[in-house]
């Protein structure tokens, strides 16, 4: 199972940084995605990136504020959010998967979830 970590309550401005260990050996997989879903809403695309080439994917609502990557080393993905607003308050989960063949910014891609980590940003 993924292990996502990282989360808290901060103040609007700030950052954060959400960690993602997916399970087993990385290079079996092809990417890796965060998602969110805040209370009342759908669960929605944030980042991707694919393990092989590091190709990056994000939604428009977060380009310029977060950053995703990957360490090989520590098979680990990271999320480095910057410039925190009330609207990303949500629980954050980490997903990934081993197709090619499917676009990574859609949730049915994936197979494997992590538990999710809360992210609240008071303003």
């Amino acid at each position: 199972q993924l292990q996502a970590s990282g989360g808290g309550v901060v103040q609007t401005g700030s950052s954060l940084r959400l960690t993602c260990t997916p399970p087993g050996l990385t290079f079996s997989w092809f990417a890796t995605g965060w998602f969110r879903q805040a209370p009342g809403k759908e669960r929605e695309f944030v980042a991707a990136i694919t393990w092989r080439t590091g190709r990056m994917y994000y939604a428009d609502s977060v380009k310029g504020r977060f950053t995703i990557s990957r360490d090989r080393a520590k098979n680990t993905v990271n999320l480095q959010m910057n410039s925190l607003k009330p609207e990303d308050t949500a629980v954050y989960y980490c997903a990934t998967t081993l197709s090619s063949s499917s676009s990574v910014i859609q949730l049915s891609t994936y197979s494997e979830w992590g538990q999710g980590t809360q992210v609240t940003v008071s303003s």
